[in-house]
């Protein structure tokens, strides 16, 4: 049976219609490049905000993620343009063996939970700690409680995710990867947050830049032509 999909046009989108920062799919060309992990149970709607922010689709369809699955898109900050790195982990424990290195070099974590299905929400602690135990201290860390286009069936109010994200030094917000609502603010504001994490951290007085990793040199993180550039970049990770 041949996948459905929905698409908004971004000109009659309420919440894109709204970005501050106009979606950019096809960009290939950027200054830094950012690792951003989706870590939460299977089924949670990881991989339909994944493509939801990279590509503006949506699968009624989608199964689950076997192993890891990625996909980029680019957002300008400060004149700059950032490509973000997603990678959609499996939410199930049977392929915990090969994706807990997915993590290496990543700068930001967004823990995903189904705001109808209590379990999820309170297996965030899990994945916390899987989390922490493969990144940096300074990593930048999100909730994000997915399927408000189902809040009649909630079972995680607001309130109770929103202390718990404060308490663990977490960003929050609620979205439906169906209807897009809040899909790009959640992607952009941990993006920026991770630009100015790390630079701050990173930033050099003398060069006014981002410093590169010594093993880095020049952004190419697949081999065909298009993604191959003509210029230096950062890598934040």
């Amino acid at each position: 049976m041949k996948k459905e999909s929905t698409k908004c046009t971004h000109r009659t989108c309420e919440h894109c219609s709204k970005l501050s920062n106009p979606p950019n799919y096809t960009e290939d060309e950027y200054d830094y490049l950012a690792k951003v992990v989706l870590s939460g149970d299977s089924g949670v709607g990881k991989s339909n905000l994944l493509s939801r922010f990279t590509r503006n689709e949506f699968s009624l369809e989608s199964k689950s993620t076997i192993g890891v699955e990625f996909a980029t898109r680019s957002v300008h900050i400060d004149g700059k343009t950032l490509k973000a790195q997603i990678w959609d982990t499996a939410g199930q424990d049977r392929y915990r063996a090969i994706t807990n290195a997915y993590y290496r070099k990543a700068v930001g974590v967004i823990f995903v939970y189904d705001i109808t299905k209590r379990q999820t929400f309170d297996n965030v602690g899990k994945w916390m700690k899987e989390a922490k135990d493969f990144t940096d201290d300074d990593v930048v860390l999100m909730l994000v409680g997915n399927k408000t286009d189902l809040r009649h069936l909630r079972a995680v109010s607001s309130s109770e995710a929103r202390m718990f994200a404060e308490k663990n030094r977490m960003s929050f917000i609620e979205t439906s990867a169906l209807d897009s609502t809040h899909v790009d603010m959640a992607f952009q504001s941990i993006l920026k947050e991770i630009y100015t994490t790390v630079s701050q951290r990173d930033l050099k007085e003398d060069t006014g830049g981002f410093s590169l990793p010594r093993d880095m040199d020049v952004c190419d993180i697949k081999d065909t032509e298009s993604e191959k550039l003509k210029r230096k970049c950062c890598v934040i990770m």
